[in-house]
């Protein structure tokens, strides 16, 4: 029932492990947040603040109005109709086009840029211009790009002008025609504006002049066109710049080109039919005054004053007939004039409308038919006659084309024979007339051709009225809701998200420094490292990490960390020995580790001086025979030492020979590794290894031995069985995790039993399970970065 709490506990102890291993480097958190959050305040300070400037206008459907060619001036009942989301999206790709943003960037000269250069920020001039460059000419296309040039005013007459390469650098007066490789300038100055121009003396002015068509593309990628929803006619244009009155002038200018380029659009349809009707008021002209003479020529030869009269009774009765006749005659004219039209005009052009035709559905297939003209053209200026909607426009614009001119010539058959209904009935007629002179029949026919030409006559010059009118009056297609506003307060960049992004990187860099530096760090930092993989092993102690002028031997009343830990090693390893049947034989302590270079022989020396510091017997045996290095804690030459190589191959040595008595302490002795012999594993494997040890146990309390590394030679394995402590050293910040495994095996399989673990080299920090509570025996005194940067 307790291994669930046990669990819970261990999770939560793991978490403040890792906690820990950042609230231990706070102060680096701190420092680079600082430091963020200070060079967020440095980009504030001097990056240049943007403003948003918006418009919104309702674009107005044509398509219900009426008047000639589908115009009506008089009427705003478009602004409540629907467009469908397919032509609203015809004029958003109009309003964002490269052409229409040309136009605007000519009319308010946005390719030239003049700029105020300051100390640190250079900031734009748009309306407080010191003076004006104008571009007269340019010597050839190749120079008409980019050209940027500096100019110092000097005083209201003069001023420098120079380039960036210094190719430039000349003195002139303001007004002079100036000559550059490039091509041709003039600087005015401009004194009636609200900023003084003596504030601009000394200062220097920068103006880029750029090619249009290249800042046009500029201000198509900042400008932002939408719909305010899926169903509204309703069209917002935003954009965003540092200079406010800059960008509510391109969208006022942006929205007037695009009423201008629509009106453009209507107007060609009032002209193409006004051009028309003008056109055939000179034919109908030509041939009402042909009918007029010839009346007047029949009547003078004939000497006739007033035939009507006397032939009043049987023209009353036909009155009803002719007018019939001349209602058809009139339908056959235009139906054949608007045949002839059609024939002879191109594929692309318009057709006239209302001319008085009838028929609705001709009309209304003519004005569909325009329609569809002009929205091609429209879309033809920014896309190519491969697009797919181009194509589809061009399809219905030939079916309606074929369908008008098929109605007509319908038409124009129904009127022929009709009229030949007419013609047939009128041959009745002339003969229930046939006592009517010759020459009154005559009359007749001249009357009739000349009434039709007079109403056509006045019929057209009705239209030429309207016609003109339209052109006169033609409304915008786009009404403006709002003009264009700016916001007062900057919207980039925003100082809330800066100083929020800013804080978070600040946090974040010292976090994932810690993160990975953790991750790819390996190596045993401290006990629980050792704990987590070798849970079975005894950890004895800790040894702290020593300073570059800190002493590496435990002295006589030493109070330093070093000796305390060398102390609690001590106690801990009275422990190890509470099984051992026989208190008076040396107790054996072997010393090994896992790599060279973790210490095992400074361990073993400090642990047997700590031991001597008790008034106990000790002796320090260099086993490691390979690589001695215990001649780095004694004096003199190791050369001249014997020790245990000589021991075990010459049978007449005895130990006490090789006991060498320790400058630091009465109660230790020593006997080195002795010299390295060709072949050390065979060596300690005679006899004689075992008898060096029993002969010198009764002698001494505690033998130690430092061994050589356990995992390169097999040398400590072979003579593990003669001891009764294995003391493992591994050492923080070097010895790597994996290397522990060989320890895991080697206790496992019973090579290397009875190992207990001491950690050499731990930091301050790493002390216990990674805590640092900064306890110490002795009062020490720290600088203000050991106690703030520890």
């Amino acid at each position: 029932m307790q291994a669930p709490p046990a669990q819970n506990e261990g999770q939560d102890f793991n978490l403040k492990e890792i906690l820990q291993r950042y609230t231990h480097k706070w102060y680096w958190f701190v420092l680079v947040a600082a430091i963020t959050l200070v060079a967020a305040k440095v980009y504030l300070r001097y990056t240049i603040p943007s403003y948003q400037s918006k418009a919104s206008i309702l674009i107005k459907d044509d398509q219900s109005s009426g008047g000639l060619g589908g115009i009506s001036p008089f009427s705003d009942a478009s602004y409540f109709s629907g467009i469908s989301s397919s032509k609203i999206d015809s004029e958003l790709a109009i309003l964002k086009s490269k052409r229409l943003i040309s136009e605007v960037v000519k009319e308010l000269n946005l390719n030239i840029r003049y700029e105020n250069i300051g100390s640190i920020i250079t900031s734009e001039i748009y309306t407080n211009k010191p003076f004006v460059v104008q571009y007269l000419s340019f010597k050839n296309e190749n120079n008409k790009g980019v050209q940027k040039l500096f100019f110092e005013i000097n005083s209201e007459t003069e001023f420098t002008i120079y380039n960036e390469s210094k190719s430039i650098n000349e003195t002139h007066s303001f007004g002079e025609s100036l000559e550059f490789p490039f091509g041709e300038i003039t600087v005015i100055p401009v004194f009636d504006q609200s900023v003084s121009f003596s504030e601009f003396i000394g200062k220097t002015i920068s103006v880029s002049y750029a090619p249009v068509e290249s800042t046009a593309v500029q201000y198509q990628n900042r400008i932002n066109v939408a719909t305010d929803n899926r169903y509204s006619n309703v069209i917002s244009l935003s954009m965003q710049s540092p200079v406010r009155q800059k960008a509510e002038d391109f969208i006022n200018e942006l929205i007037f080109q695009y009423n201008e380029d629509a009106i453009n659009d209507k107007n060609q349809v009032a002209q193409k039919t006004s051009n028309f009707i003008d056109s055939r008021l000179e034919i109908i002209t030509r041939e009402l005054d042909s009918v007029e003479q010839n009346k007047e020529t029949f009547k003078s030869t004939n000497r006739l004053t007033d035939i009507e009269t006397e032939a009043q009774i049987i023209l009353q009765n036909a009155s009803e007939f002719d007018k019939r006749q001349l209602d058809v005659g009139t339908q056959l004219e235009l139906a054949n004039t608007m045949v002839d039209y059609m024939e002879n005009a191109g594929a692309n052009d318009l057709l006239p409308t209302n001319i008085g035709i009838q028929g609705p559905e001709i009309s209304s297939a003519v004005v569909n038919y325009n329609q569809l003209i002009l929205e091609r053209n429209r879309l033809l200026k920014n896309s190519t006659s491969q697009n797919p909607v181009v194509v589809n426009l061009s399809n219905q614009i030939a079916q309606i084309r074929t369908g008008i001119k098929g109605s007509l010539e319908n038409q124009r058959s129904s009127l022929k024979i009709t009229l030949r209904d007419l013609n047939y009935k009128e041959a009745t007629l002339n003969s229930q007339i046939a006592k009517v002179p010759r020459k009154e029949k005559l009359f007749r026919e001249i009357n009739r051709q000349q009434g039709i030409k007079e109403q056509l006559f006045l019929f057209l010059l009705q239209q030429r009225e309207e016609a003109s009118i339209s052109l006169a009056v033609t409304s915008p297609k786009a009404k403006i809701i709002d003009s264009a506003f700016s916001s007062k307060a900057p919207v980039s960049p925003n100082r809330l998200v800066i100083y929020a992004g800013a804080l978070l990187i600040g946090l974040l860099i010292p976090f994932l420094i810690i993160y990975i530096s953790n991750l790819i760090d390996t190596q045993v930092k401290n006990r629980r490292d050792i704990e987590r993989i070798l849970p079975q092993v005894n950890l004895l102690g800790e040894v702290p990490k020593l300073g570059k002028n800190e002493d590496e031997l435990v002295r006589q009343n030493d109070r330093s960390m070093l000796a305390e830990s060398f102390r609690i090693l001590r106690t801990n390893l009275q422990y190890q020995f509470l099984d051992k049947k026989d208190a008076d034989v040396a107790k054996r302590l072997f010393v090994t580790s896992t790599v060279k270079g973790e210490g095992k022989t400074f361990v073993a020396f400090n642990l047997a001086l700590t031991l001597a510091l008790t008034g106990k017997k000790v002796i320090l045996v260099g086993a490691d025979i390979r690589n001695p290095q215990l001649h780095r804690y004694l004096d003199g030459d190791k050369n001249k030492y014997r020790g245990l190589t000589e021991y075990i191959i010459d049978e007449t040595v005895t130990a006490k020979e090789l006991m060498q008595q320790s400058s630091l302490n009465e109660n230790l002795k020593i006997i080195h590794s002795g010299v390295i012999p060709p072949n050390p594993a065979e060596l300690l494997m005679r006899p004689r290894t075992g008898a060096f040890f029993e002969e010198i146990e009764n002698d001494f309390d505690y033998i130690i031995v430092d061994t050589a590394p356990a995992m390169l030679v097999t040398d400590t394995i072979l003579i593990t069985q003669l001891a009764d402590v294995l003391l493992y050293v591994v050492r923080a910040g070097h010895t790597d995790k994996k290397l522990l495994e060989f320890l895991k095996d080697a206790i496992n399989s019973k090579r290397l039993p009875s190992a207990s673990v001491i950690l050499n080299n731990v930091s301050s920090n790493n002390f216990g399970y990674g805590n640092k509570y900064g306890y110490s025996y002795t009062e020490e005194k720290k600088s203000f970065f050991q106690r703030w940067f520890r």
